[in-house]
């Protein structure tokens, strides 16, 4: 399998770190990866520690110092930025040595057992939170391939619950649901390796006009992290040069489970009333 990246054993120690050293951690992952290759000054400055602070805090990751950490940081970003032609040529794909043999089934099966072990719980309950707030508006945005994971939590909202929409594709519907983003409204955002940067830009224009951005992505973070008050982060290694969204399905049914716990009764009667319509309409899509 994969290795871990950064930001997961930065956010898999921030139990064991002190509070200052904490600052710094949540100063990298807010500004993921970029914020790793500052200088130890100013990481030091933006997370208001000193410089000994940010030193300390790389050495409880286990590296010798910040040239050691930011050496690692480099190497990352090379499989951060990894597209299905380079990955063509690369042995197993990049997965690790040990892992570079395994069946199909296998490499699939571990990296959904992984991403559901290491889902942050806080996270997964915070998503479920905004998903099922009668209050809240849903707007999920995908990508080139994830706009099929994106539409797949869609639909099933859409059943139970009200005010569910897709951000469309056509510049003048995309304009008009964008314009209405606000404070009471939720972005959830699918984005992955080779991030997409219509995905940055719309989150930040909704995390600056008050609304919630839950992120799903990779391990190695997309830039919307920096904007999302809610990270599920899945393993998309895959037995093939093209990542697996696999796990991140995974996720999604997890979250509709919990969504659909979290409603209720409410749930059962919006989804017995667009069965009803559905019936009335000649309608039968399940």
């Amino acid at each position: 399998m994969a290795r871990s990246t950064l930001a997961e054993e930065i956010r898999q120690k921030l139990g064991e770190l002190s509070p200052a050293e904490r600052k710094v951690a949540r100063v990298l992952l807010a500004a993921y990866p970029s914020a790793g290759f500052e200088t130890v000054a100013v990481l030091a400055e933006r997370a208001g520690v000193s410089a000994p602070t940010v030193v300390r805090f790389v050495n409880r990751l286990g590296y010798r110092g910040f040239p050691d950490f930011q050496a690692a940081l480099r190497g990352e970003l090379d499989e951060r930025n990894a597209s299905p032609l380079s990955l063509y040529t690369t042995p197993g794909y990049g997965r690790e040595p040990e892992a570079q043999d395994l069946t199909p089934d296998r490499v699939l099966g571990t990296a959904v057992t992984r991403t559901l072990a290491e889902l942050p719980p806080h996270d997964l309950e915070r998503a479920v939170q905004v998903l099922a707030d009668p209050k809240r508006r849903i707007t999920l945005f995908g990508g080139r391939f994830t706009h099929l994971l994106a539409e797949y939590l869609g639909l099933h909202l859409m059943q139970l619950r009200d005010d569910v929409r897709l951000v469309p594709g056509r510049d003048v519907e995309r304009t008009a649901v964008l314009a209405t983003l606000g404070r009471r409204d939720v972005l959830v955002v699918f984005d992955y390796r080779r991030y997409e940067a219509d995905k940055l830009t719309v989150a930040q224009l909704a995390q600056e006009r008050g609304a919630r951005v839950v992120l799903f992505t990779d391990a190695w973070l997309s830039p919307v992290a920096q904007y999302a008050e809610v990270v599920l982060a899945s393993q998309v290694i895959a037995p093939s040069p093209y990542d697996s969204y696999v796990p991140t399905l995974a996720v999604v049914e997890t979250l509709i489970a919990g969504v659909l716990s979290a409603l209720g009764e409410d749930g059962r009667r919006h989804l017995q009333a667009a069965e009803e319509a559905a019936d009335r309409a000649g309608l039968h899509d399940r």
